[in-house]
């Protein structure tokens, strides 16, 4: 979304991210994978995934994930090879819901949800094409 943000933002949505983090964790985050331009939220409780019916992923699967990735492509499959950006990935690892799935959703000025996408699993991000149609459509 970042590279794309410009066509994104032209459709007169505003793009905002909320993520299970900590404010602490986002600062080094941010340092490490940043700048966005877009504005980064925490929902370190989250209380606003689970309520919008975001579903954590059961541990054994996406540990499965992982294993065939790092069989496929050493640890290249799921770590960054830049330190600062390994570190971020590391401590999250271990202390944060890494299992939680995120989602894309469109509100109008109102509050009401134009389009939503939850991910089922971590390869099942709706694509910004997908999310530019839906944005033009509204």
């Amino acid at each position: 979304m970042r590279e794309r943000y410009e066509e994104l933002n032209e459709t007169g949505f505003q793009i905002l991210i909320i993520t299970p983090s900590t404010g602490s964790y986002l600062e080094k985050f941010i340092e490490a994978f940043g700048p966005f331009p877009f504005p980064i939220y925490g929902d370190h409780k989250r209380a606003l995934y689970h309520s919008m019916g975001h579903q954590t992923m059961k541990k054994w699967k996406l540990l499965a994930k992982a294993g065939k990735a790092f069989i496929k492509n050493g640890p290249k499959g799921f770590l960054p090879e830049d330190e600062a950006q390994k570190s971020v990935v590391q401590e999250a690892m271990k202390t944060h819901d890494i299992y939680i799935q995120g989602g894309s959703w469109l509100y109008d000025e109102k509050g009401d949800i134009l389009w939503n996408h939850i991910d089922t699993v971590p390869e099942d991000h709706a694509k910004v094409d997908t999310i530019l149609k839906e944005m033009k459509k509204h």
